[in-house]
């Protein structure tokens, strides 16, 4: 991986400028997550700001949108991480105005590493991308619910 900056993670910050999950930021995705105990879902309806080519939405959105579940899937087991490497497959285009079903869950723990899928899909079931991830350990935690509760309850 080379030389890594050493660069100091303030874990407990509240994330309400997050770009996929603030629900301050104004030109955020404001996801919203839900967790069974296996997976974190959500829903997500990508509009014109998200296009690459006129009504696609831009692969970069899909990458976002897959990172975000998959980090909120180790944030759900109670750990802080970086992700560290992400592999992503885009089956089919996703159309803006399109709602997307996102899911994630952690598939590997170790001590210091955490692996995890996720995958979006049309309401159908349709796959529209699929991906895995590598994540760091910054710390670990009981499960915090301090974010959830100044988030709105329900889908993005």
């Amino acid at each position: 991986m080379g030389d890594w900056p050493k660069v100091s993670i303030d874990t407990t910050k509240n994330l309400d400028m997050c770009f996929a999950c603030g629900w301050n930021n104004p030109i955020g995705l404001k996801l919203s997550f839900e967790w069974d105990g296996k997976t974190a879902k959500t829903e997500f309806t990508p509009t014109e700001f998200h296009q690459g080519w006129s009504g696609i939405v831009h692969g970069g959105i899909i990458q976002c949108l897959l990172d975000e579940a998959m980090g909120y899937a180790t944030r759900f087991e109670g750990l802080d991480c970086l992700t560290v490497e992400m592999h992503a497959r885009l089956k089919r285009p996703a159309l803006i105005n399109e709602p997307l079903i996102i899911t994630s869950s952690v598939i590997k723990k170790t001590r210091r590493l955490i692996k995890t899928k996720a995958a979006i899909s049309l309401k159908d079931g349709t796959l529209v991308a699929e991906g895995t991830a590598k994540h760091f350990v910054v710390n670990q935690k009981s499960r915090d619910t301090s974010h959830d509760e100044e988030e709105p309850k329900g889908n993005a």
